[in-house]
């Protein structure tokens, strides 16, 4: 049973993979057999990514400088890859404001990242697993981050709601599209998780308990809560999921 759960000869490209969840789950799914195609704006942490995982002994990672935001950048970089089983659809951002204050600017940053950027890399992403003749016996695997705020709403953070509702309804309808092709479409939704970009809003002890308050098991998360079920949504062991979140959230979203 457990032999399900490995990665072990598939290819798994991870967006926004320098940091945080990203690099969490790229790591975690090099433990668990599958060559990483890293992907973000910054080379150090991709390269020091890299380099801890042949450190480790879990093989070579491939370094791939892209901004997805490029759309023309993104079909030239997984196009040119000799192979593609699983899209971790990572990057991301979040500006909190209150919704009378929302600039223009700031909205764009949000949607074009969260949601204009996941649907697009998606889109680049099946084309490469098509072009593999044995994908529907293969079969695939799309993994969308989304947020505990892709299922509830919040004062402070409109944007990031529609930002990530909307990567839930795309979900939801990549999965069903794609049934016929055997590429799974899920989505993972965390809660607040130890990481810089969390820790850049979470910038106050007065935020910071109010967020914890809200998290029925009492804790923010850390990135190692949240790989498990991203390499499980990625592996054998789920071949029956497809089209449907798996909440990380502490039981936010049960209340």
């Amino acid at each position: 049973m457990f032999s399900r759960f490995r990665l072990d000869g598939r290819t798994a490209l991870v967006t926004g993979a320098g940091g945080g969840i990203g690099e969490g789950i790229a790591f975690a799914m090099a433990e668990a057999g599958a060559k990483l195609v890293l992907v973000g704006r910054n080379p150090d942490p991709l390269e020091t990514l890299a380099k801890r995982i042949e450190t480790a002994g879990l093989g070579q990672a491939q370094v791939r400088l892209c901004d997805v935001r490029n759309n023309e950048a993104v079909r030239g970089m997984i196009g040119a890859l000799p192979a593609l089983d699983i899209l971790v659809n990572n990057a991301g951002t979040n500006i909190p404001g209150p919704f009378l204050e929302v600039s223009e600017e700031n909205f764009d940053a949000i949607m074009t990242l969260n949601t204009r950027a996941s649907f697009f890399v998606a889109q680049a992403a099946v084309k490469k697993m098509l072009e593999d003749p044995a994908r529907a016996a293969k079969g695939g695997a799309i993994i969308n981050v989304s947020s505990q705020m892709g299922h509830v709403g919040s004062p402070n953070r409109t944007v990031y709601c529609m930002s990530k509702h909307g990567l839930e309804g795309l979900t939801k309808a990549m999965a069903l599209e794609l049934v016929p092709h055997r590429i799974r479409v899920n989505s993972l939704a965390p809660t607040f998780v130890e990481t810089p970009l969390v820790q850049r809003i979470v910038d106050t002890p007065e935020k910071r308990n109010f967020l914890v308050s809200r998290i029925p098991m009492g804790e923010m998360a850390q990135v190692e809560d949240v790989v498990g079920a991203a390499v499980f949504l990625a592996s054998p062991a789920a071949a029956m999921i497809t089209g449907t979140c798996l909440l990380v959230d502490g039981g936010w979203t049960a209340q």
